[in-house]
């Protein structure tokens, strides 16, 4: 008999979901009065991306998620054709010399975020048919995984997104390891990462200062140093109860990026450490309920789709709120559900209502 949804997991989200609008309608004020003469600009946008997302989501948690497995192939190349587009004269955009948007008329998103939800859909289904012997076997499962990430890996690193190649990558490690893969192939994947990334590290000077900032956060703060600079300032304004909403004064074009990248740094000075730590504490709430999710998945391409969803969501949130931190080099990676940016918030709502779908073919109660 089918169950209802993981309610907890849906509030869970929702309350997310209100923060982010919430944090969107501070921390915009200044920078939308600023880019577009209107205080109000990006809250009305991310109300407009909440309100398909939820659209989606609906829809989504009630179609059989089984029925996406006979699409994934589709599904796959048409993800790789938008990534080829951001190349494309006339239908890719550059922004900050990153080739990373397409525009359809008047519709503009980034294939990379439908990249994340259709490389957990192929990989899901294409290993939980390998079955654990063939996904722990060199030739059968190491090889072609391999070749898989490849693809993906250079249609991205060309944008160039370094920052979503490691979440992929992340996402990807994630579900070749639920499906039973060689610990040993696991290993050399993870050090070969660790070289790859070395060798972008190298061979591009903006990595490389990123790096250094990184390993010495006061290396010329007002230059490549400045963003984490301003971020660190901010989360340390605020203290252990924050300074109130609406009171942040990195927001007033201190701190880059406001209303995405560093979103997480003015709740901080906002709302302190106690709000960054609800923050956290609702993240680790998402990672136990989808997991528990994957868990209780009927067959194994439910239990692979839901440890992609959960890993892409959890790995998403802790990559931003460490980089703004300082704990890992700056990267371009959005704070999922709380970030502006309609084309994530609609892919990832998306994504959570096939992970409620999964749940409600749960194989225990409670």
């Amino acid at each position: 008999m089918q169950k209802s949804i993981d309610r907890q997991l849906l509030l869970a989200i929702l309350v997310l979901l209100g923060i982010g609008l919430l944090m969107i309608a501070s921390a915009g004020v200044l920078y939308g009065r600023t880019r577009f003469d209107d205080a109000y600009y990006f809250f009305k946008q991310q109300l407009i991306g909440l309100s398909v997302g939820l659209v989606f989501l609906y829809i989504f948690q009630r179609i059989d998620y089984r029925v996406w497995r006979r699409f994934v192939v589709p599904i796959f190349f048409v993800a790789l054709g938008l990534l080829v587009f951001v190349f494309v004269p006339g239908v890719g955009t550059a922004v900050y010399g990153a080739a990373r948007w397409v525009e359809i008329g008047p519709v503009s998103f980034q294939p990379s975020e439908v990249m994340k939800l259709s490389i957990i859909l192929y990989l899901a289904a294409w290993l939980s048919s390998k079955g654990k012997a063939k996904a722990a076997d060199f030739f059968e499962g190491f090889v072609p995984f391999l070749a898989i990430l490849s693809i993906v890996a250079f249609l991205i690193i060309k944008q160039p997104d370094t920052g979503t190649l490691g979440l992929i990558f992340l996402i990807s490690l994630s579900i070749f390891f639920a499906s039973g893969a060689n610990l040993m192939h696991m290993v050399s994947l993870f050090f070969g990462g660790l070289a790859f990334l070395a060798i972008l590290i190298k061979i591009a000077p903006y990595r490389l200062q990123r790096f250094l900032v990184f390993l010495n956060p006061e290396y010329d703060p007002q230059g490549v140093g400045y963003h984490v600079t301003q971020a660190l300032l901010a989360i340390g304004a605020g203290g252990v109860f924050g300074a109130g909403l609406g009171q942040s004064r990195q927001k007033f074009n201190y701190l880059p990026e406001p209303v995405t990248d560093s979103i997480f740094a003015i709740l901080g000075e906002e709302f302190g450490l106690i709000g960054t730590l609800c923050i956290v504490a609702l993240f680790l709430f998402v990672a136990w309920r989808g997991l528990r999710i994957a868990r209780l998945a009927p067959d194994a391409f439910g239990r692979l789709t839901a440890v992609g969803i959960v890993s892409w969501i959890v790995f998403q949130a802790f990559i931003n709120m460490s980089a703004i931190s300082g704990l890992i080099p700056l990267t371009g990676i959005p704070l999922p559900f709380i970030s502006y940016g309609g084309t994530s918030l609609v892919v990832l709502l998306a994504s959570v209502g096939i992970l409620l779908n999964i749940s409600k073919h749960s194989t225990l109660k409670g």
